[in-house]
């Protein structure tokens, strides 16, 4: 049993989707304290499996880890693919959007980037010299 198995125990476990933790949580479930580069540098936290030992834990458990908060110690790790669950059952089936979707995996990945402003009627041109282009039919 490594290091880190505590972790990828209790992840396997989980029938949910994604699991925010904090950075206490998942030493508490590991049963050590996390090295100090965690705490400090968001790369520890990468996806990358030659990261560290702990990184592989997660993956092997069938989640990755995404919005790290470095300032208030905490994550979301969130289930990838169709890994097996707990004692090789299927994870919990999808539901809403995601059930059946044949979405590109990009789709929504600039979600909350633009804001539109109050008031802002987005039927009508941005520029007022463009309504006139088009009413002329250049």
């Amino acid at each position: 049993m490594g290091k880190y198995e505590g972790l990828g125990q209790f992840l396997r476990q989980q029938r949910m989707g994604s699991i925010p933790m904090t950075f206490a949580e998942v030493e508490r479930v590991a049963g050590v304290k996390l090295p100090p580069s965690a705490h400090k540098h968001r790369p520890w936290w990468s996806n990358n499996p030659r990261n560290s030992v702990m990184t592989k834990v997660w993956l092997e458990a069938g989640f990755e880890t995404e919005q790290v908060d470095m300032a208030a110690g905490k994550l979301v790790f969130r289930r990838v693919g169709d890994r097996q669950g707990p004692q090789g059952t299927p994870p919990g089936p999808l539901t809403g959007a995601a059930a059946g979707s044949q979405r590109h995996p990009a789709l929504g990945a600039l979600k909350g980037m633009v804001r539109i402003m109050p008031g802002t009627d987005l039927t009508q041109p941005a520029d007022p010299s463009w309504a006139d282009i088009l009413d002329d039919g250049r």
